[in-house]
């Protein structure tokens, strides 16, 4: 039986052997897919407890230094976390949650004393490192698994190119994947051996934090699996179906908003897919939703994880920066510093709205985001000041900044990332380039500015 749990392509054994049979318990890590339903890596834990007649207990410790995050963002994991604690009482799991300095997994299993470890998945360089330092310490099993993908991405095995490309492959394993979880229930509940260090799972565990405060919490915006099912609820019942026409226009509710929930794992995306599907929306919509939540969000993760250099020029195609180098010295119509851009301090009303946007409201819409990034490329010294002054704005005020698809975006428009050439045009070269007429036969730029003024 533990074999055919670690065969499912969405496992990967990070460290083998067999489970320790004196162990107390089996410890579920949970770093990026934040939630208590539709997760398969709880299931796979819960499984496992099952099998090894063992409780189950979830860690997650509260670091308060992940990488150009800061309070907007930790707010809203904090508010995530009674919505956690809730869900996995009534799958009978435990709940630990420490914070810094006491936040490190290693310690904690020398009081557990684990059968195994499961952890999930997150292709970003930091969290992939701290997975790797686990394994080589730990003396049980690490298994993790790609939770908040539909298709597994080990299945893709490389690279892809584009979307043409990724495209058939998933769909040939869609409907192997999108099946609702079971929602397996704990069969020995876990109780916390007396004088063990937890605490409470409230928003108020980040308050204190050695937190970066460069961007403060929305406060029109929380966090949490009851939220973002509420608001897939508010999309299925009056967004989805004028979703194929609207989702381009920023003027309109057209779009889900979801990708904060997603970012965060307060939602799933195999369950945000079901629901979509089951919800008797038109099927254009419905498989133009389909596009942007596996094809195209699954390609940005499979480019972090088969691409080191994700977050730099370094990582975008050799046709696209041999292009921008053939055109460095190309005269800038405009040049601004980071500083002024992100004071929103350009000549254009309506790259300042968008900047305004994500500044005030930690989300933009997609495709103001594509002007955005391709404007920070033509007004800027060069291409990779470019994508680096695109990354760490976003990374600060989106609040699914630090994301793969943040970084596949950016890549696309600023290095010509799952792209193609267009005919040369100064400073871009064969990178595709946009232009405020061009948004303006799109939609309504006059409101949108007026929208963000």
């Amino acid at each position: 039986m533990l074999d055919a749990l670690s065969a499912d392509p969405r496992v990967t054994v990070r460290r083998g052997g067999s489970p320790d049979p004196d162990g107390t318990a089996v410890v579920y890590w949970m770093q990026r897919a934040q939630r208590a339903s539709d997760n398969p890596a709880l299931d796979l834990a819960i499984d496992l407890g099952n099998l090894l007649g063992r409780p189950v207990v979830v860690f997650f410790g509260l670091f308060p230094f992940i990488t150009r995050a800061n309070l907007r963002h930790y707010r809203f994991l904090a508010d995530g976390l009674p919505d956690i604690a809730e869900g996995l009482c009534r799958r009978r799991v435990g709940f630990v949650l420490r914070r810094h300095p006491h936040h490190g997994l290693l310690p904690f299993l020398e009081e557990v004393r684990p059968a195994i470890v499961v952890g999930d998945e997150n292709p970003l360089r930091q969290t992939a490192a701290w997975r790797e330092t686990v394994a080589g310490r730990l003396r049980v099993p690490l298994w993790t698994v790609d939770a908040d993908v539909v298709v597994p991405s080990v299945l893709l095995e490389k690279e892809q190119y584009a979307a043409r490309t990724i495209r058939p492959r998933l769909h040939a394993r869609l409907n192997d994947f999108l099946v609702a979880s079971g929602e397996p229930m704990a069969r020995v509940r876990w109780w916390a051996p007396d004088g063990m260090e937890a605490i409470e799972p409230t928003p108020a565990a980040v308050e204190g934090l050695p937190i970066a405060r460069d961007a403060e919490p929305v406060a029109d915006l929380r966090g949490g699996s009851k939220e973002g099912h509420r608001r897939l609820a508010r999309f299925l019942r009056r967004g989805l179906a004028g979703y194929g026409e609207r989702r381009n226009d920023p003027t309109e509710d057209g779009t889900s908003a979801l990708s904060p929930y997603l970012h965060f794992g307060h939602l799933g995306p195999r369950e945000v897919a079901l629901a979509v599907r089951a919800s008797g929306a038109p099927a254009g919509a419905v498989d133009a939703f389909i596009e942007q939540l596996v094809v195209r969000r699954e390609l940005a993760v499979n480019f972090v994880r088969f691409n080191p250099r994700y977050d730099a020029l370094a990582g975008c195609e050799d046709w696209a920066r041999r292009a921008l180098r053939e055109h460095r010295r190309d005269r800038r119509p405009h040049l601004y510093t980071e500083r002024q851009f992100e004071a929103a301090e350009t000549h254009d009303p309506l790259w300042n709205a968008a900047q305004r946007q994500m500044v005030t409201t930690g989300w933009m819409h997609g495709y103001v985001r594509m002007y955005w990034a391709k404007k920070i490329l033509e007004w800027s010294r060069s291409a990779e000041q470019a994508l680096e002054t695109a990354v760490r704005l976003n990374d600060r005020y989106q609040m699914d900044g630090r994301d793969p698809s943040g970084y596949a975006n950016i890549a696309w428009a600023i290095g010509g990332k799952h792209d193609r050439p267009w005919p040369p045009r100064p400073v871009f070269g064969t990178v595709r380039s946009m232009t405020e007429a061009g948004m303006k036969r799109k939609f309504d730029v006059a409101r949108y500015v007026a929208q963000h003024a």
